[in-house]
């Protein structure tokens, strides 16, 4: 799951410490199934298929009337491939203290989007048909129910943000 929790530092059970720092933080990101080696494995394998058929016509004058149609492909495919990758960096990283909860958003292609709000007045929402996708999660933070609605982890599976909800659900009560 592409969920990274950062939980409290417990004191152990039998030193008899007390411990009040009750901070978390998560960090979410989207899957990503082809890694850097796993990319240059594919345009090699792409670029000596394209290769196989222009060796027959080597010597041929048909060769130079094909040849940049087959290097746009490669470069097509090279350019989707490497904008996949660069969407692909995109996180949000959500840190819950007793006094704030920040979600911060770091978007590849654009600036960053924060939003804070209060733990005691964060309303918490898992939407499991109503949403754009399966498991919407949402967070809203005024008291009086007008505060400015954010999503968090849409680019999740429906299955890793049910799990996130219940653990976010849970650190907001240890909070609270």
């Amino acid at each position: 799951m592409p969920v990274e929790w950062k939980k409290p530092a417990k004191a152990p059970d039998a030193s008899g410490a007390f411990c009040d720092d009750q901070s978390y933080a998560v960090r979410l990101w989207p899957h990503r199934s082809l890694p850097a080696r796993g990319f240059v494995a594919f345009m090699a394998g792409t670029c000596i298929l394209f290769a196989l058929p222009l060796i027959a016509l080597l010597g041929t004058p048909v060769l130079w009337g094909i040849l940049p149609f087959f290097a746009l492909a490669i470069w097509g495919m090279w350019y989707a491939l490497e904008r996949n990758t660069r969407d692909g960096q995109l996180s949000e990283v959500l840190l819950l203290t007793r006094q704030t909860l920040d979600l911060t958003r770091h978007n590849p292609r654009g600036p960053d989007q924060s939003w804070r709000a209060n733990p005691y007045w964060v309303q918490l929402r898992l939407q499991p048909d109503g949403g754009p996708v399966e498991n919407y999660i949402t967070l809203r933070g005024a008291e009086a129910g007008t505060g400015r609605i954010v999503e968090l982890g849409a680019f999740l599976s429906p299955g890793e943000r049910a799990t996130l909800f219940a653990e976010l659900t849970d650190a907001l009560q240890r909070v609270r």
